[in-house]
């Protein structure tokens, strides 16, 4: 939780985003990513002052584990001092200790996020999904929550201005806003309408051009006209076995396919699960994970 400290911005971590993206799809599959197309409602963990702090808390829980779909998991909230925003006790179950900084007694309005990030954590637990190393795992989880419907809090809870700032997760504010980008150009959700902090609105505006980004990258017909000029280049260096493999600064490689044709790999600009098909011109490719039809022009 960065509490008045500077926030970090841009995309540091974009790489292990893109994998937790790509893990999700594997882990759950395409059918279960669909059934969270509906996000987390505003209305549904709105926490005014006049309510009563654990009830409240309670409730806002409650609504996570529904979300999330965990209807035999209770989470038991309470408040205490310390350096993060929350903590939670990943038992065996049914019941999870969740642990929020004192400072959300006074912040109510942003306990849904910090809830949502460790309800995320108890999910994850239970699929039994993890990444190597505390860092990483934490991206995971931030962008797990982001994905499935309930993250656009957590960038929310992003205020920042000359004097003071606050920021929850682990992701910056611009990279909340690609997976929140992501999960709008899938399921055609605008979360933009849910936002209350306008530094949040303009996280989720600069996310939304680098989400449109992926699907603009060659092999993809929708590629512009520099990167297609790139790509003919790399193409016609491959072709004269000049430069078989990865090419820095762009998200393709070339591969040879023994005694068939030259081939072009490429992250699928949805899941990011890796795709290889021939360089043969006009090609229509379908994700094998997450079913996203591809026009390209290999």
């Amino acid at each position: 939780m960065a509490n008045g400290g500077p926030v970090e911005h841009g995309y540091p971590h974009l790489d292990t985003v893109r994998a937790a993206i790509t893990a999700l799809y594997k882990r759950l599959s395409y059918d279960t990513i669909r059934t969270f197309a509906t996000s987390v409602l505003p209305v549904d963990v709105a926490f005014c002052d006049q309510d009563d702090l654990h009830l409240g808390a309670q409730r806002v829980a409650r609504e996570l584990v529904r979300h999330y779909r965990l209807p035999d998991a209770r989470m038991i909230v309470s408040f205490r001092e310390m350096t993060h925003a929350a903590n939670v006790e990943l038992a065996a179950g049914p019941e999870y200790f969740v642990e929020l900084n004192d400072r959300f007694r006074t912040h109510r309005r942003d306990i849904g996020a910090a809830l949502a990030h460790e309800v995320m954590h108890v999910y994850l637990h239970r699929l039994g999904l993890s990444f190597p190393g505390t860092r990483d795992n934490e991206i995971l989880t931030d962008t797990a929550a982001t994905y499935l419907g309930a993250g656009w809090l957590l960038l929310d809870a992003f205020r920042e201005d000359g004097v003071s700032s606050q920021k929850l997760g682990y992701l910056t504010p611009e990279e909340f806003g690609y997976v929140l980008a992501k999960r709008a150009l899938l399921f055609g959700e605008d979360p933009a309408v849910w936002f209350t902090s306008p530094q949040a609105y303009r996280a989720y505006t600069k996310g939304m051009v680098q989400a449109r980004r992926d699907e603009q990258q060659p092999p993809l017909t929708a590629a512009g006209w520099a990167g297609r000029r790139r790509y003919a280049r790399d193409r016609r260096s491959a072709q004269d076995h000049l430069a078989v493999g990865p090419h820095p600064g762009v998200p393709y490689s070339f591969t040879p396919a023994g005694r068939g044709p030259l081939r072009v790999c490429f992250p699928c600009p949805t899941c990011h699960q890796r795709i290889r098909v021939p360089v043969r011109g006009r090609v229509r490719a379908r994700c094998g994970l997450c079913r996203t039809v591809l026009e390209c022009d290999t």
